[in-house]
């Protein structure tokens, strides 16, 4: 047992030291060109000094410039309108130099809590660097400097580092910001009521009329064909006793057609006539070899 103990408790310390690898920067120095081209770097004191008559910058009198890793800042970085912020740092993983999967700089206004992110890049050694000018027009409404942190992750078992490193308080000649206005969102809108015209009940009358002169021209040719292909009325009684159901069907199926065509154009919509036809359609078609059967079976014995 005591030799199982003796194995187990070096397993043990190694565990516990896996499981303590996290991610962190070493040798974080911020730096802040400005317009005359001076660089100003940044840890707990500062002095004021002119550059120009129009400028006062702060410049560190400290000889030392590095940011902490759980300490952050005790002055706000002040960075002007043109203003070039950088950041120098060494990423480390458990204390040894390494390049890590992700690595950004988050501001973020105390006010609103609203956030933006400034991505570094990254060399094979792990040395890294953020640089901006430009500061999002939003976070330059806050009353607060703006809260720096840090962030380093990557893939695997190692912890991230995520910490407050310094605040942000940005200097600008523009006088009173302007207004933030929100954005356009896509979103739900309120209920528009939008009454359309009625719909025509009718066709245009010249269109109509044009059609309506075009069948009774026709008319005369359907009587003309009946008499040369020897209709004759005289032989309905004859028809309407051997075939009564095919005739009544098919000539009714017709008759009725048109009346629907006359409901359609008087009043009612497409939607309705479409059943309507294909129903008296599909009657005609069935009744109508039947009584055509009927017809040619009289022509046949020489009836007519």
């Amino acid at each position: 047992m005591l030799f199982r103990i003796s194995y187990l408790f070096p397993l043990t310390q190694l565990a516990i030291c896996v499981s303590a690898l996290s991610w962190n920067f070493d040798e974080a120095i911020i730096s802040i060109t400005g317009k005359a081209g001076s660089r100003q770097a940044f840890k707990d004191k500062y002095a004021a000094c002119k550059i120009d008559s129009n400028r006062t910058d702060y410049v560190l009198t400290a000889s030392t410039n590095r940011l902490s890793d759980h300490v952050p800042l005790a002055k706000p970085v002040l960075l002007g309108d043109s203003d070039t912020l950088k950041i120098i740092f060494t990423a480390t993983n458990d204390g040894i130099a390494k390049r890590p999967h992700q690595a950004f700089l988050l501001l973020r206004d105390q006010d609103t809590g609203v956030e933006t992110a400034f991505v570094s890049s990254f060399k094979g050694n792990g040395r890294g660097k953020v640089e901006f000018v430009h500061i999002p027009s939003l976070l330059l409404q806050s009353s607060q400097p703006l809260r720096a942190t840090f962030l380093i992750g990557s893939f695997g078992e190692s912890q991230a580092f995520r910490n407050h490193v310094f605040n942000l308080e940005v200097l600008t000649d523009q006088g009173p910001s302007t207004k933030y206005e929100k954005p356009l969102r896509y979103g739900r809108r309120d209920e528009i009521n939008h009454i359309f015209r009625p719909a025509p009940r009718s066709g245009p009358i010249l269109l109509s009329a044009f059609f309506t002169l075009t069948i009774v021209a026709t008319v005369h040719v359907l009587f003309a064909s009946w008499i040369y292909l020897g209709a004759n009325l005289s032989h309905l009684p004859s028809s309407l006793k051997i075939a009564p159901l095919s005739h009544t069907l098919f000539y009714g199926s017709i008759l009725m057609i048109e009346v629907v065509f006359f409901f359609y154009y008087y009043k009612w919509k497409l939607f309705q006539l479409l059943p309507s036809v294909a129903i008296l359609g599909f009657i005609a078609c069935l009744s109508g070899p039947k009584a055509l059967s009927e017809v040619q079976g009289r022509r046949l014995a020489g009836e007519r």
